[in-house]
C-alpha cells in the first residue's frame, strides 16, 4: 500500500480497517467458544470471561500497543524487526528476542488463516439446508479457499486491497449490530466492565487461571497491528481502533447475553460444538445466516491476507538484517510495501493446509492458537523497554512497564501452556524450527567473521596499479567489480587481494570495490563514491535501509551513469581500436563464494551449525542473485573457509 495514507484522513481510516484489523477483528468467531467449551454456562463464567476480554483489549491492545508501542516507529515503520533495528546497537543479546518474536509471528501466520476461515465456514452447520454437512466437506472448502488465496499472491494484492476497507467496515458494523440486539437477553453482562468479576473468575473458579488461554485469543492480532504501522500511520490506527474496539466489545457482550439467556445451567459439550454450536452464529437471525457467513468468510480471508503479506515483509526484513537465508523477492506491483516471496508463500501454504488437515475443526485449532504469539509479545516488551532506555525515559516508568506487561504476558504464557498437549506443541515446533533457521544463520555468520581477514588497501595499491599497466598479462576485463564486506573504506578482504594478484592475476583498467551497508532505518537509498586512485581504483558504498531490496546491478549502473555525466570517470574501453570508436568497456563482477573446508577443527556444536548453514545456503538464493546481479557478467570464485585450522597432524616418515 502507498504511504500516502499515513496521515490522518478518512481514506487512511478506511485503509486501516482493511489492512490492520483482520486478525483481531475475526476473533469473535471463536473466542467465547474456546472459553466455554466443556464448561457449564453460569453468570459467574460469562460475566467474568467478558470482563477479562474487555480488560485484555484495554491493557494489552489499547495501552501497550496502540498508545505505547506505536511510539516506537522507525521512520514511520513498525514491527518486531523495525523495533530491533532501533535498539540492536545497544545490546548484542537483543537479537535473541527479535528472532523469537519473528519466528513466533511466522508461526502465527500459519494458524490464523486456518482457524479464521474454518470458523467462518463452520457457520454453514447453522443453516438448516446445510445442517448435515460433514466436517470433511468443510475441510475441502477451507483448503480450496486457502489454495485460491495463496495462488493470487503472485499477482499482488493492490487491486483487491482497495475492497478490504469497505468489507471490514461492513463486518464491524455487523458485529456491533448483532451484539446490541441481544443486550436485552440478559443485562447482567454489563457488570463485565468491572474488573472485579474477571479477577474473581481467575481466583475462585475451578481452574479459572487456565481460562486466560481462551481469553488471550481476543488480542492475538495486536502484534500485527504494530507491524502494519508503515501502511497506515499511527494516528489512523489510533482513531480507527476506537471504532474497532467498541464494535468488538458490543459483540462480545451480545454473545454473552445470548449464552446466558439460551444455555444458562447447561454444559457446552464437544458434541454440541461438533454439530455447529457457536455463540457468534447463535446471535444471528436465521434469515440472516447466509449473508452473515459470507461476510464472516470475507473477513477471514482478509485476516489471512494481512498475515500472509506481513510474513513476506517480515522475511524480507530478516534477509536484509542477515537473520534469514536469501530468498527470491518479487515485486508484483509498484505499490510500496507490495512484495511476494515464492518460497515463503509455498511454506505458508503447506503449513496452513497441514494444520487444517491435522486439526480439521476450528475448536481443535483453538488449542494450538495463541501459545507462539505470547512469546512474540514478551519479546516486544523486552525490545520496547530497551527503546525506552535509549530515549532516556524515567527508569521508574520502564520498571513499571516491565512489571505490568511481563506479569500479564507471563500469565498468558502459563495459561497457554495448558494447550501444549492438546495441539500447542504444533505451533511451538513450527516456531522452534523457524527460530532455529534464524539462529543458525546468525550464529554461522559470527563464526565466519573470525576468519575474515582485512588488510590495508593502501599497502597493495602500487601492486594493483603495476598489474593494471603490465601489458605482458592478458587483460581480464576493462572494469573489474568486487563486492566487499569491509566497513572501513581503507581496508579490503585479504581474499580479494589474493584473487586479484595471486590466484590468477586479473589485469583490468579500473578496479571497483562495492560495499553495501544495511542501515537501521527502513527506506534510505543513497550512495557515496571514493576515488582511491582516479580512473584506476574506485570504491562505491551503498547505504540502504533494511526494507530496500539491494538491486546492485541496477544501482551500480545508475552510479556509473552519474559518474560519467559528472566526468569523474572514463568508462571507454582502452583497447586502441575500441577507444577510437568510443566503445564502452566491459564490466565483470567477481563474487567470492565460500565453502566449508575439511581442514577445520571445530567443536561438534559449531560443526553442526556450519554444516546446517551451508545446507541452507545451497537451497537458498545464490549470492549473485541475492544482490540482484546480472548472472551473464558474474564470475563465481570458490574459496575454502578455514575457521579453526588443524594444528597437529599426526604423520611420521618411514623408510
Amino acid at each position: 500500500m502507498s504511504t500516502t495514507y499515513t496521515k490522518l484522513s478518512a481514506a487512511g481510516l478506511l485503509i486501516a480497517l482493511g489492512i490492520i484489523y483482520g486478525d483481531i477483528g475475526t476473533s469473535p468467531l471463536y473466542v467465547l467458544n474456546a472459553i466455554t467449551s466443556g464448561k457449564v454456562i453460569t453468570e459467574e463464567l460469562v460475566v467474568g470471561a467478558l470482563s477479562l476480554i474487555i480488560w485484555t483489549l484495554t491493557l494489552q491492545t489499547t495501552i501497550k500497543y496502540v498508545i505505547l508501542t506505536l511510539q516506537a516507529d522507525n521512520r514511520g515503520e513498525g514491527g518486531i524487526f523495525s523495533l530491533y533495528a532501533l535498539v540492536r546497537r545497544r545490546q548484542r543479546w537483543l537479537v535473541l528476542p527479535a528472532m523469537i518474536g519473528g519466528a513466533s509471528l511466522l508461526a502465527d501466520g500459519m494458524i490464523t488463516p486456518p482457524i479464521s476461515v474454518t470458523s467462518a465456514i463452520e457457520g454453514l452447520k447453522q443453516v438448516p439446508a446445510f445442517a448435515s454437512i460433514t466436517q470433511s466437506t468443510i475441510v475441502y472448502i477451507v483448503i480450496g479457499i486457502l489454495s485460491a488465496l495463496f495462488f493470487i499472491q503472485q499477482f499482488g494484492t493492490a487491486f483487491i486491497g482497495k475492497f478490504f476497507g469497505p468489507v471490514m467496515l461492513v463486518w464491524f458494523l455487523m458485529l456491533a449490530t448483532l451484539g446490541v440486539i441481544h443486550f436485552a437477553d440478559d443485562l447482567h453482562v454489563f457488570k463485565a466492565f468491572n474488573p472485579y468479576y474477571g479477577i474473581r473468575l481467575l481466583t475462585q473458579y475451578h481452574n479459572g487461571f487456565y481460562i486466560l488461554g481462551g481469553v488471550f485469543l481476543c488480542t492475538t492480532g495486536a502484534e500485527a497491528l504494530y507491524s502494519d504501522l508503515g501502511h497506515c500511520g499511527k494516528w489512523n490506527i489510533r482513531y480507527s481502533w476506537i471504532f474497532v474496539k467498541s464494535c468488538l466489545i458490543l459483540n462480545y457482550l451480545g454473545q454473552g447475553a445470548w449464552l446466558l439467556s439460551h444455555y444458562h445451567g447447561q454444559r457446552i459439550t464437544p458434541e454440541m460444538i461438533s454439530v455447529g454450536f457457536n455463540p457468534f452464529y447463535g446471535t444471528m437471525p436465521e434469515w440472516f445466516l447466509y449473508f452473515g457467513i459470507a461476510i464472516a468468510t470475507s473477513a477471514a480471508v482478509i485476516a489471512s491476507q494481512a498475515l500472509i503479506s506481513g510474513s513476506f515483509t517480515l522475511i524480507s526484513e530478516a534477509i536484509r538484517l542477515n537473520l534469514w537465508p536469501k530468498f527470491k523477492v518479487v515485486y508484483p506491483t509498484e505499490a510500496r510495501g507490495q512484495l511476494f516471496i515464492p518460497a515463503i508463500n509455498l511454506m505458508l501454504f503447506v503449513g496452513c493446509s497441514g494444520i487444517v488437515l491435522y486439526f480439521k475443526k476450528a475448536a481443535n485449532m483453538e488449542a494450538a492458537y495463541g501459545l507462539a504469539i505470547t512469546l512474540c509479545m514478551i519479546a516486544t516488551s523486552m525490545l520496547f523497554a530497551n527503546y525506552l532506555v535509549l530515549h532516556r525515559v524515567n527508569r521508574a516508568f520502564i520498571y513499571l512497564y516491565l512489571a505490568v506487561y511481563l506479569t500479564i504476558e507471563l500469565s498468558f504464557l502459563g495459561a497457554n501452556m495448558d494447550k501444549f498437549p492438546h495441539g500447542g506443541y504444533v505451533t511451538l515446533i513450527v516456531g522452534g524450527a523457524l527460530f532455529l533457521v534464524m539462529y543458525i544463520w546468525y550464529r554461522a555468520r559470527r563464526i565466519k567473521n573470525r576468519y575474515v581477514e582485512f588488510v590495508r588497501l593502501d599497502h597493495y595499491i602500487p601492486k594493483i596499479q603495476e598489474l593494471s599497466n603490465d601489458r605482458s598479462i592478458t587483460k581480464y576485463t576493462t572494469h573489474l567489480v568486487y563486492l566487499t564486506s569491509a566497513d572501513n573504506p581503507k581496508e579490503i578482504e585479504h581474499k580479494i587481494i589474493y584473487s586479484i594478484l595471486n590466484r590468477k592475476p586479473k589485469r583490468a583498467d579500473i578496479y571497483w570495490f562495492v560495499h553495501v551497508d544495511t542501515l537501521d532505518d527502513p527506506y534510505t537509498s543513497e550512495y557515496t563514491v571514493e576515488h582511491i586512485i582516479p580512473n584506476d581504483i574506485i570504491r562505491v558504498e551503498f547505504r540502504l535501509g533494511f526494507r530496500v531490496q539491494p538491486r546492485i546491478n541496477l544501482m551500480f549502473r545508475k552510479v556509473v551513469e552519474d559518474l560519467v555525466k559528472n566526468r569523474e570517470v572514463n568508462i571507454t574501453s582502452r583497447y586502441e581500436s575500441q577507444e577510437r570508436n568510443n566503445v564502452v568497456g566491459d564490466f565483470q563482477f567477481i563474487v567470492m563464494e565460500k565453502y566449508l573446508s575439511q581442514d577445520n577443527e571445530l567443536p561438534i556444536l559449531e560443526r553442526l551449525v556450519m554444516k546446517f548453514h551451508f545446507w541452507l545456503k545451497d537451497i537458498s538464493l545464490s549470492e549473485e542473485r541475492g544482490f540482484g546481479l546480472d548472472t551473464s557478467n558474474v564470475v563465481i570464485e570458490k574459496f575454502p573457509l578455514v575457521v579453526a585450522p588443524v594444528r597437529n597432524i599426526k604423520l611420521k616418515r618411514v623408510s
